[in-house]
C-alpha cells in the first residue's frame, strides 16, 4: 500500500522533474509514512512512492525491479492471492522472486503474461510499469475502482499519481470545469473521469493504459462487469455458494504481516463481514461510531452484536463540534468535494482504528452487488405503469403535469411514465436542473446527468430495470461516492481499508441472482439472498435489519448548532462568482425554520465553498500536519526526503 507519482518523459530529461516530483510526493505523505523513495529511473522516468508496509514489511521496497531490472513498478494496492499467483509462475516459467510480497507477482506476472496477468489479479490495485527496453510505460487500476489513479498530460509528457493534489503543481493555471461541477451539484460528487480541475483526469476502474514518447497516452477497459441474472430452482444451493465465497475472500482479505481490524456498523454487511472475520481471528478489534442525538446512533446495536461474536468493538462518539473542526481537513484529502455526510464518522472511526491497528475490513459493495438499495424496488413498485401501451402512458403523463405538487399521485406517475434511463442516476440527488439555474452563476444548459449514464446505459440495454440501477451504481454511486470516502478518509490516518464484499468472485455470484432472490415481490426486503446466506452467521437481530451505515444528524446540527457556522461560510467564502450563495443562505434559513428538509443540499454547498477555499483561493489552511519521512534502508539513486 503506498501513494505513487510517476512521470514519463517525451524529452529525455526525466531528471529535471526529479526535485519537483520529490516536493509534490510530501503531498502524499499521509498514504504511506513508514517509507519515501524518488528514483530516476533513467532519462525517461522518475518513479516516486510513499510506502505504508502490510506486506513483507521488511523488503519490497519500490521500486521494484524485474527480468534483470527491465521492469520497474510502483504499486498502491493489496493483492490477495498472491501466494498462489507465485506458485503458479514457479511452476508454469519457472519464475524466481527477490521478495515475499505481493507487488513482486505484478511485474512478473506481466513479464510472463503480458496484460493478460490483470484478470489473474484478485484484490485492489493501481500500478505503473516502466519497460526499459520497449521504453513503455504500462498501468491499470483493479476491476471496480478501490484504488485511485490520476494522470495529466502535458508537454512535458506524462504525470501520474495517486492522487489529485501530487499532480496539481504540474498543471498551473488548470481552471475549474464548470461541467464537472455541474456533475457534483447533481450527484455530490464528481464522477469519473473528470475532476474539478481541468485537464487532470481519473483512470477508469477497470482501465488500463498505455504511454510512449512517440505515441502518446492509450486508455482503454480491461475488465467489464456483468450481470448474468439465471433462474434458480434450489436456492440453498445458491446461499451455500455465496456464504462460501464471502469466507474464502474475508480469509484472503485477512492476508497481512501487520495487525488487522474491521469497522462494525448496525448493518448486516459489516456485521458479516466481522462473523466471517472472528472465524480466522477469534480477537480481532472492531470500531463504530455514533452520536449522542436519538435515532443516529449505530454504537449500541454494533456493541451487541460483538457481545454476540464475542469480538471486543471501539466507540467512538462525536458532536458538531468535531465535525465541523474535521471538515477542512477532510475536504484536503478529498481533493475533488464529496458532499456525503458520513465522511464524518468516517473520519472519526479510522481515526480509532489507526491508533490500534493498520488495516481494516470494511462492508462496501454488499448494496451494489446484492440489490441492498431501498430504491432498488422502485422499478417493482412501478411496473403497473410501465407495462402499459405507449399511448396510455403519454396520457398519464400529461395527468401528471396538472396534478399539483404535493399531491399524492403525481411523483407516482411522473416516475411511471418516465423510462429508467431518464429516471434514475444513482443514489444520491442532489439539486435538480431547475434548481441549479437558480444555483449556478454559469449553467451550461448543454450539460445534464445523462452525460454521464448514457453510455453506461448503453453497454446493459438487455437487462432488467433493477439490474439496470445496479449496474450505473457500480459506475457512478460506487466508485465516486463509496469507494473515494473509503480510500481518502482512511488514507488520511495512514489505515488501510480492506472491501471483501468488492472481490471478483463475490461478483461472479452476485452477478447470476435473478431480481427475485435480491428484491422478493410481497416484501420489502432487499439482499434477500445474501441475508439467507448470512442466516446462522450474523446474529439473528441483524440480519432483517435495514441499512443505515454512519448516519449523520446534519438535518438537525444544521438547524441548531451549526447554523451559524454554516451562515459564516456562505457569507466569506469567494465561490460566488460559481455559484449564487444567496439563494443556498436561503435554503439554510428555510431549513432552519422547519419549512423543508434543505440539509443535503446546503451541505453540498458548504462542501464546495470549503473546498474553493483550499484549492482555489488557498484562503483556509486545512491544518494537516505529517512527520517525517523515514529513508529507505537500500541505496536508491536519487531519493529524497522532505
Amino acid at each position: 500500500m503506498c501513494g505513487l507519482l510517476a512521470f514519463f518523459s517525451t524529452n529525455h530529461d526525466a531528471a529535471d522533474r526529479q526535485e519537483a516530483i520529490a516536493g509534490a510526493l510530501e503531498s502524499l505523505h499521509h498514504r504511506g509514512p513508514d517509507e519515501t523513495g524518488v528514483e530516476l529511473v533513467d532519462s525517461d522516468a522518475v518513479f516516486a512512492h510513499k510506502r505504508l508496509s502490510i506486506i513483507d514489511v521488511e523488503h519490497s521496497h519500490e521500486p521494484l525491479s524485474y527480468a534483470d531490472g527491465r521492469y520497474l513498478l510502483t504499486f498502491n494496492g493489496e493483492i490477495y492471492n498472491y501466494l498462489e499467483l507465485r506458485e503458479e509462475m514457479a511452476r508454469e516459467f519457472g519464475a524466481e522472486f527477490a521478495t515475499q510480497g505481493d507487488g513482486e507477482v505484478i511485474v512478473a506476472g506481466y513479464h510472463h503474461w503480458g496484460e493478460r496477468v490483470l484478470p489473474k489479479l484478485r484484490g485492489m490495485f493501481a500500478f505503473v510499469i516502466w519497460d526499459r527496453q520497449e521504453r513503455r510505460a504500462f498501468g491499470a487500476r483493479d476491476y471496480f475502482g478501490i484504488k485511485p489513479l490520476h494522470y495529466v498530460v502535458t508537454g512535458d509528457g506524462l504525470y501520474v499519481g495517486s492522487e489529485k493534489k501530487a499532480l496539481l503543481p504540474f498543471a498551473a493555471g488548470a481552471g475549474i470545469d464548470t461541467g464537472s461541477l455541474s456533475h457534483y451539484l447533481t450527484l455530490q460528487y464528481v464522477p469519473e473521469p473528470g475532476t474539478l480541475h481541468e485537464g487532470i483526469r481519473r483512470v477508469g476502474s477497470g482501465e488500463l493504459f498505455t504511454w510512449t514518447a512517440a505515441g502518446g497516452l492509450d486508455l482503454r477497459r480491461w475488465y467489464r462487469p456483468t450481470f448474468r441474472p439465471t433462474p434458480v430452482t434450489e436456492p440453498e444451493r445458491v446461499y451455500e455458494r455465496i456464504r462460501e465465497t464471502l469466507r474464502e475472500s474475508v480469509r484472503l482479505h485477512m492476508r497481512a504481516d501487520v495487525p488487522v481490524g474491521a469497522f462494525l456498523s448496525s448493518g448486516i454487511d459489516s456485521t458479516a463481514v466481522v462473523a466471517l472475520a472472528r472465524e480466522f481471528n477469534p480477537n480481532i478489534l472492531t470500531f463504530t461510531v455514533g452520536y449522542d442525538v436519538d435515532g443516529y446512533s449505530e454504537i449500541e446495536v454494533a456493541q451487541d452484536s460483538a457481545r454476540h461474536l464475542g469480538v471486543t468493538t471501539i466507540p467512538t462518539r462525536i458532536g458538531p463540534q468535531e465535525m465541523m473542526d474535521a471538515l477542512p481537513k477532510i475536504v484536503w484529502h478529498l481533493d475533488d468535494p464529496v458532499a456525503d455526510p458520513s465522511l464524518v464518522p468516517l473520519y472519526f472511526v479510522a481515526k480509532k482504528a489507526a491508533e490500534h491497528v493498520t488495516v481494516v475490513l470494511s462492508g462496501e459493495g454488499a448494496d451494489e452487488f446484492f440489490g441492498g438499495y431501498t430504491i432498488y424496488r422502485e422499478p417493482l413498485s412501478l411496473n403497473a405503469v410501465r407495462s402499459l401501451p405507449d399511448p396510455m402512458q403519454r396520457g398519464l403523463r400529461a395527468v401528471s403535469k396538472v396534478i399539483p405538487e404535493g399531491v399524492k399521485g403525481k411523483s407516482f406517475l411522473e416516475r411511471g411514465t418516465t423510462r429508467i434511463e431518464e429516471r434514475y442516476y444513482g443514489n444520491a440527488r442532489m439539486f435538480n436542473e431547475q434548481e441549479k439555474r437558480g444555483l449556478l452563476r454559469r449553467n451550461d444548459q448543454g450539460v445534464r446527468y445523462t452525460d454521464v449514464t448514457a453510455p453506461i446505459y448503453a453497454e446493459c440495454v438487455d437487462l432488467d430495470d433493477v439490474t439496470k440501477m445496479q449496474y450505473v451504481d457500480l459506475f457512478t454511486w460506487l466508485r465516486g461516492d463509496i469507494l473515494v470516502k473509503a480510500d481518502r478518509i482512511s488514507m488520511a490516518h495512514s489505515l488501510e481499508v480492506r472491501v471483501p464484499y468488492l472481490d471478483r468472485e463475490v461478483f461472479d455470484v452476485a452477478a447470476t441472482l435473478p431480481v427475485d432472490l435480491k428484491l422478493p415481490p410481497r416484501s420489502d426486503a432487499t439482499k434477500y439472498a445474501m441475508r439467507q446466506a448470512l442466516r446462522g452467521v450474523v446474529p439473528p437481530a441483524i440480519v432483517d435489519r435495514r441499512k443505515l451505515g454512519f448516519p449523520t444528524p446534519t438535518r438537525v446540527w444544521l438547524r441548531g448548532e451549526m447554523y451559524e457556522w454554516a451562515r459564516h461560510i456562505l457569507a466569506t467564502s469567494a465561490a460566488g462568482d460559481l455559484l449564487d450563495l444567496g439563494y443556498a443562505a436561503r435554503l439554510l434559513d428555510e431549513h432552519r425554520r422547519g419549512e423543508a428538509d434543505h440539509s443535503r443540499k446546503v451541505w453540498t454547498v458548504l462542501v464546495f465553498c470549503v473546498w474553493h477555499s483550499i484549492f482555489v483561493t488557498g484562503a483556509l489552511d486545512p491544518g494537516i500536519q505529517r512527520n517525517q519521512s523515514a529513508l529507505l534502508t537500500k541505496p536508491v539513486v536519487g531519493s529524497m526526503v522532505a
